[in-house]
């Protein structure tokens, strides 16, 4: 509030704190200034005619810093029109001095709950931006977590999933929790009700805040729950629950539209995935046969010294071997195998992988760090093919580097959960959030001699040994792709005991 009338100041700043806000009350424009550099306001009320800075100028000087900020232009009966005018270069509405009862109590409600509507439309409408144009439920999540936030004046925001059993937080905005029990627990009781609930920090001691949380539920049930935490001063209102329920379904739909993709994906990945081991099974003979007639090509175009000859011969070969390759991928990924595990030592498997993969790509000045989890235990898995997906997943990396940059392999043990999850990190140019999202599509591919299979292939392994296979990348910071493996085998909880396929 900006006034040179230091007695009007004076009473306004009384009633305005009995009103519950709280106010920076000044003459000098300077000051106001210098406030909206250092924090974000809610509103201002300017007086219109001050020297040697008008309310006009000074508005336009606060829009400059907090372009957004609605502004009470106060002005005497005289300088009506002047208000006007004010309104229309961006002044909210205006006040009239002396203040008519109540009108200043109104016009500031009506002010707030104008810029409250505005700001949470374009919220809602960032979401569901986000939603509609990405198929990548992380952003998604990310959105409305941040909009929450943002919306309701929270300290914090996190979104958290109903995972095997147990709550994960998925996506995050505002200030890291100082404890993680309490908004776990509210998430849990929201899920449990069905319904949103609150949580009182009151006898918690005076820095505990208000917790809220909405469940996130799906067609088969909570899949989750959206949980905020508030300031210890500050307690949520109606429209905070109202917004809650809002993100919540925002954040649900996205959960569900997730489980329709995949299960829509599972289905055509099969029936892809039959026809094409049938063509593959078709192709493969012609392509020995293919093979076998070069090799006696480049023998006979030895022996006459056609030097171009066996060029072109060996072009054909390379080729032959590309496509055997491809249709040995195919073939692979058509029919999944069964899993033959023993006790595997995945710190010695992950070694050998790095080991052939030093043979297939240039290494020089790549910088290739292991970070072991010595706690590690051994694991019932089958390192066969968790070889073959850890080695592609590492190759992936390599060619992502083009000979310069790190890759950092590591592995975290958790004793809670009996998983250990192994990250394969590097710090190339990383993956658009189009290429991110279609990481995994059959035949998708950015190398000019790649199959698109070699990621699919690799969740296919980590799925098979009731695992999850992640990637997060963003373009110039690299790429992140972790799989987390259960120690020991998970038994299907959708079978009895003794029921055959």
């Amino acid at each position: 509030m900006v006034d040179d009338d230091a007695a009007i100041l004076e009473v306004l700043e009384m009633r305005l704190t009995a009103m519950g806000f709280d106010v920076i009350a000044t003459s000098d424009p300077r000051r106001a200034l210098e406030a909206t550099e250092a924090g974000r306001f809610d509103l201002a009320l300017l007086d219109l005619r001050m020297e040697p800075t008008d309310g006009m100028r000074l508005m336009e000087g606060l829009h400059e810093r907090q372009p957004r900020l609605p502004v009470l232009i106060m002005t005497a009966h005289g300088t009506i029109q002047t208000a006007v005018e004010a309104v229309r270069r961006g002044a909210f509405d205006y006040l009239t001095k002396p203040f008519v009862r109540d009108e200043l109590r109104s016009k500031i409600a009506r002010t707030l709950a104008t810029r409250r509507w505005a700001r949470d439309r374009e919220r809602l409408l960032t979401v569901g931006q986000a939603l509609a144009s990405s198929g990548v439920m992380a952003r998604v999540l990310d959105s409305v977590a941040q909009a929450t936030v943002e919306a309701t004046d929270a300290d914090r925001c996190v979104v958290f999933q109903l995972e095997q059993g147990r709550l994960v937080p998925m996506a995050s905005a505002g200030s890291p929790p100082p404890v993680w029990n309490r908004l776990e627990a509210a998430a849990s009781a929201a899920m449990d009700k069905g319904m949103p609930i609150t949580m009182s920090g009151a006898a918690e001691g005076a820095d505990s805040g208000t917790i809220v949380a909405a469940p996130l539920v799906v067609q088969r049930g909570p899949a989750g729950a959206l949980v905020i935490e508030t300031a210890a001063r500050l307690e949520p209102g109606e429209d905070d629950l109202e917004l809650l329920a809002l993100f919540s379904s925002q954040a649900a739909i996205a959960i569900r539209n997730t489980h329709d993709l995949e299960s829509l994906k599972s289905g055509a990945v099969a029936a892809l995935g039959r026809m094409a081991t049938q063509v593959a099974h078709e192709v493969k003979n012609p392509l020995a046969g293919l093979r076998l007639y070069v090799r006696h090509l480049e023998q006979h175009l030895a022996k006459v010294d056609d030097a171009s000859g066996r060029d072109l011969a060996g072009k054909i070969a390379v080729t032959v071997d590309h496509l055997t390759s491809v249709v040995a991928e195919i073939t692979a990924f058509g029919r999944p195998p069964e899993l033959h595990r023993v006790p595997t030592a995945l710190h010695p498997l992950l070694d050998e992988c790095l080991e052939l993969a030093r043979a297939r790509r240039p290494t020089e000045g790549v910088d290739i760090i292991t970070a072991y989890d010595p706690s590690c235990p051994n694991a019932r898995l089958d390192p066969r093919e968790l070889k073959k997906a850890f080695l592609n997943l590492i190759l992936n990396a390599l060619e992502a580097l083009e000979g310069a940059g790190r890759l950092t392999v590591a592995t975290a043990y958790s004793a809670a959960t009996g998983t250990v999850t192994v990250t394969i990190e590097d710090t190339g140019p990383g993956m658009t959030e189009e290429t991110l999202s279609r990481a995994f599509d059959l035949f998708f591919t950015t190398k000019p001699d790649g199959t698109g299979l070699g990621m699919s292939i690799a969740r296919s392994v980590v799925n098979l040994h009731a695992g999850e296979l992640t990637v997060s990348s963003r373009v110039g910071e690299g790429t992140r792709v972790q799989a987390r493996l259960p120690l020991e085998p998970v038994r299907d909880p959708g079978r009895a005991p003794g029921a055959s396929a």
